[in-house]
C-alpha cells in the first residue's frame, strides 16, 4: 500500500502484461512474415520507450486496476475523454497549438459531460467504497496518459523511415520488456490459474485489441495527428456498453449517457466540427467597360 492506496493485485498484472506480450508476438510473427527490419538506431529506440510507457504500460496497469472496481461499460464511457486530454497535452507540448474560444468552450462542456459521468452526488457507488471513485480517477489517469503518447508519437517520430507495422511492433516488444521491469516494483508476480474463458480473453485482448489496434493506431497518428486519432474513441463507448450490457449483464445509470454525450459534443465544438462555417462573400464580378457614347458632330 502507497500512500493509503492499495497496489495493484497480481491479475492486473497479468492482464497488462498478458496482452503486451500476446501482443508483441503477434506483432513479431508478422515483422518476421514480412520479412521487415527492427530499427537500429538509438534515437528511435529511446523515442519508443518513452512513448511506449505512457501508450502502454501506464494506462493499461490503470484501466485493469479500475475495471476490477467499475463496470466495464463505465470505463468504456471514460475512454471517449482521450480526445481532451490529447487537446490539452498538445496545448501544452505542441508551439503551432493555440487555445481558441471554440476550444475553450469544448473543454468547459467536456468536464461538464466527465462531472455527469462521475455522479460526485453519488461518489461513493454502490459498493459504498471510496475505490469507486478513484477507480474513475484512474481511467482519467490513463487517458492523460493516452494523449501525452498520442503527442509524444507525433512530434518524436516525424519523418521517421520506418513504416506504422515497424514502430507498432517496436513499440509494443520494448513495452513487454519494460512492463516485466517494473512488475516486482508494482506488486509481483504470482501463480494465476489460466481457464480457457482467461485465455480466450487474453488472446483477443493481446492480438486483436493490443497486436492489430496499435498498428491502426500508429497508422492514424501519422495521417491525422494527434488530437484527430484520438476521435477514434467515440466509438468505445457504444461498443463497451453494449458488451456489459449483453454479455456482463451490467446496467447503466441515466448520468452516464448523457454525460458521454456532452463529452463528445465539447471534443466536437473543440475541433471545429460544430461550429458554423462564415459564408464568404461572393468575388465581384469584373465589370465591363461601357461603350463611349456617340457624340453627334
Amino acid at each position: 500500500m502507497v500512500a493509503g492506496i492499495p497496489l495493484p493485485p497480481t491479475r492486473v498484472l497479468v492482464v497488462m502484461l498478458g496482452r503486451l506480450a500476446l501482443g508483441g508476438v503477434f506483432l513479431a510473427t508478422v515483422m518476421a512474415v514480412t520479412r521487415r527490419r527492427w530499427p537500429r538506431d538509438a534515437r528511435t529506440w529511446g523515442a519508443l520507450a518513452v512513448i511506449s510507457v505512457f501508450l502502454c504500460v501506464a494506462p493499461f496497469s490503470l484501466y485493469a486496476w479500475a475495471g476490477e472496481r467499475i463496470p466495464s461499460g463505465l470505463s468504456s464511457i471514460y475512454n471517449a475523454t482521450t480526445p481532451i486530454a490529447a487537446l490539452l497535452v498538445s496545448l501544452v507540448v505542441l508551439p503551432d497549438e493555440r487555445l481558441t474560444r471554440a476550444r475553450t468552450w469544448g473543454l468547459v462542456l467536456a468536464f461538464l459531460g466527465v462531472t455527469v459521468v462521475a455522479a460526485p452526488w453519488n461518489a461513493l457507488g454502490a459498493s459504498g467504497e471510496g475505490s469507486f471513485l478513484l477507480a474513475q480517477l484512474a481511467c482519467l489517469g490513463a487517458n492523460l496518459c493516452y494523449g501525452i503518447g498520442f503527442v509524444l508519437s507525433r512530434r518524436l517520430l516525424r519523418g521517421t523511415e520506418h513504416d506504422t507495422i515497424t514502430i507498432a511492433a517496436s513499440q509494443i516488444v520494448l513495452a513487454t520488456v519494460l512492463g516485466f521491469l517494473v512488475a516486482p516494483f508494482i506488486g509481483g508476480l504470482e501463480p494465476v490459474e489460466v481457464t480457457p474463458s482467461v485465455l480466450s480473453s487474453m488472446l483477443v485482448l493481446g492480438m486483436a485489441g493490443t497486436g492489430l489496434a496499435y498498428i491502426l493506431n500508429t497508422r492514424v497518428i501519422a495521417a491525422w495527428g494527434a488530437t484527430t486519432a484520438a476521435t477514434v474513441t467515440y466509438l468505445t463507448p457504444i461498443v463497451g456498453v453494449a458488451l456489459g450490457i449483453a454479455v456482463l449483464g451490467e446496467t447503466i445509470h441515466w448520468h452516464e449517457p448523457a454525460g458521454a454525450v456532452l463529452v463528445i459534443l465539447g471534443i466536437l465544438i473543440s475541433q471545429g466540427r460544430l461550429v458554423p462555417r462564415r459564408r464568404q462573400a461572393p468575388a465581384p464580378r469584373p465589370q465591363s467597360r461601357p461603350h463611349a457614347e456617340r457624340v453627334n458632330c
